[in-house]
């Protein structure tokens, strides 16, 4: 088990800049890695954002063929359904993720699933500030 850090503790001698990046890029591949691994396929982009007790990631083209055929047949609404139910699934996963990247407690979790244009956004609500506020994109 990995002990967990402060909330904005990064290695000695790193740049407050570079340990938020670096924060906010793990907090992108690990929602991404999750996503890829349950669905076969993960979302191309990702971009985590932080703003004082607030944490939010944006994921984007992340539909399986298969969903999308279903959307492209008016199917759309079923497949938002299923991405929703995915998301309740997941839900303590993404929690446990996110603690133990910031060392600090969710105490909200809100989850929405757009199938077009194909967006999702996870965000979270801590106990208390993670840091400088910003954001970070990564190309999945």
């Amino acid at each position: 088990m990995h002990a967990m850090m402060e909330a904005g503790e990064a290695p000695a001698g790193a740049p407050a800049r570079q340990r938020k990046g670096e924060l906010l890029e793990q907090i992108s591949n690990s929602i991404v890695h999750l996503y890829s691994e349950s669905f076969g396929r993960g979302p191309t982009a990702a971009k985590t954002y932080v703003m004082d007790d607030l944490v939010f990631c944006v994921l984007r083209d992340g539909l399986t063929p298969v969903e999308r055929t279903l959307r492209d047949r008016g199917e759309g609404e079923f497949v938002r359904e299923m991405r929703v139910r995915f998301q309740d699934a997941v839900e303590d996963q993404l929690r446990g993720m996110v603690e133990e990247l910031t060392g600090r407690r969710v105490v909200a979790f809100l989850s929405q699933a757009n199938v077009d244009p194909e967006l999702t956004i996870e965000v979270f609500f801590l106990d208390g500030p993670v840091g400088a506020n910003g954001s970070h994109e990564t190309p999945a």
